[in-house]
């Protein structure tokens, strides 16, 4: 059977899926100002978008029997589109609720978020393919290219039209995953396996096989993630950049770095444990240098080169273990996108505390006067050194994967 056009909708999908992630974070000064919402509902948006994907997450691990792969799939882009409207029509219709509507929203298309990073993986390795490592590689590289076209189309439609026009730019991508529907629609589904049940010694080394796997996705998403939280934020307090420049600057040089080097594997990539290791080590190095370095534009050169240590260090995880666990089921990759939004729900916060923390501290007010920088870059430059350290672990975790699966280097 010609699984063409179903490896297509997969893409589309996941293309369209990244105005989930990249949208509420460039509107949320707009609902400060326009509905009053304060900075800390605005962070709890963030966690009821990451508690509800893992909670998809862990009930696919559990209970992946009870779905049907086919019709999950198919109606996943209309939960998209059914949580985009109602966060953008509550606030517009019943300011009174804006932030009612919000939660609402971000519940919504949370549930279709964590539906996606289950079930689009095994769908697509599922798929027969001469390579399915360029598969699920082009995959993940599709959602980076995402990024990229939220942040550039939605910081220009807000810079030309107006922040309080926010609404009709969300409807405009509540619009652009219902063709995602149209095409499952129509697409044959392969044969995705649900995950089966072993005993003994195979069900041991198994299990610890996915225990590396999901550390292994744990901090590469942690690293990941820090920086594209905080890129835009610390390149504006770096460089005194304004906001817009900050954003396109920021998160979408990020974003082409990341989508760029997930393409490069999918064309050329090979021996995924060597691109994981030298991925953790390279993070480590930039996260450092955008720490330490007094000059602003190797802060800012760091900052974008983290999106090339980091691209694959979520698709090389599931990679790494499709190669150590062949026919893995469908739990297998709910459990490795658990290990992966918990990581990506963490460190960012982890690091927000460490920025408060440090600024207002009278260590960062004497070193931020000798330095000639205020408290608050130095809060963002402790938290830079802090993010390091998820790369650092990532880097033992590959080692005792290499030690205990008994990984040889090849070229």
């Amino acid at each position: 059977m010609n699984y063409k056009r179903t490896k297509l909708s997969c893409y589309y999908s996941y293309l369209g899926m990244a105005s989930i992630f990249s949208l509420p974070p460039l509107l949320f000064n707009t609902f400060h100002e326009m509905y009053g919402v304060s900075y800390t509902l605005l962070g709890t948006l963030v966690a009821v978008n990451f508690c509800t994907q893992l909670t998809i997450d862990l009930i696919f691990t559990f209970f992946t029997k009870y779905f049907n792969i086919k019709k999950t799939v198919t109606i996943m882009p209309v939960i998209t589109s059914v949580g985009m409207l109602i966060y953008a029509l509550v606030p517009w219709f019943f300011p009174q609720y804006a932030y009612l509507g919000l939660v609402i929203g971000t519940f919504i298309f949370s549930i279709s978020a964590g539906l996606s990073e289950v079930l689009l993986s095994p769908v697509v390795a599922a798929i027969p393919s001469e390579n399915p490592d360029r598969d699920m590689s082009l995959l993940h590289s599709l959602y980076a290219y995402g990024v990229v076209s939220v942040v550039v189309i939605s910081t220009l439609f807000l810079r030309i039209f107006g922040t309080e026009n926010w609404m009709y730019l969300t409807l405009f991508w509540a619009i652009v995953p219902l063709g995602a529907f149209i095409m499952f629609s129509t697409s044959p589904m392969p044969d995705v396996n649900m995950g089966g049940e072993e005993n003994g010694k195979k069900a041991g080394k198994k299990t610890l096989i996915m225990t590396l796997c999901v550390l292994c996705i744990f901090f590469g998403s942690a690293a990941e993630n820090s920086m594209t939280n905080w890129i835009s934020s610390y390149i504006e307090s770096a460089l005194h950049l304004p906001k817009l420049v900050g954003d396109i600057l920021g998160m979408a040089m990020f974003g082409i770095a990341l989508g760029l080097t997930r393409t490069w594997y999918g064309k050329r990539g090979k021996n995924i444990w060597k691109v994981l290791f030298f991925g953790m080590t390279g993070a480590a190095v930039c996260y450092i240098a955008a720490g330490i370095s007094p000059v602003p534009v190797l802060s800012l050169i760091a900052c974008i080169l983290t999106g090339v240590c980091t691209a694959m260090l979520w698709p090389g995880s599931l990679i790494l273990m499709e190669e150590k666990l062949p026919h893995v089921g469908v739990a297998a990759y709910a459990l490795m996108a658990a290990g992966g939004d918990f990581g990506a729900s963490i460190a960012p916060q982890l690091l927000g505390i460490v920025m408060d923390k440090v600024a207002v501290s009278e260590f960062a007010v004497n070193l931020g006067t000798s330095l000639s920088l205020s408290p608050e870059q130095i809060g963002m430059k402790a938290a830079m050194l802090v993010a390091a350290l998820f790369p650092v672990v990532g880097i033992a975790i590959l080692l005792v994967i290499k030690k205990k699966l008994n990984i040889k280097n090849k070229a």
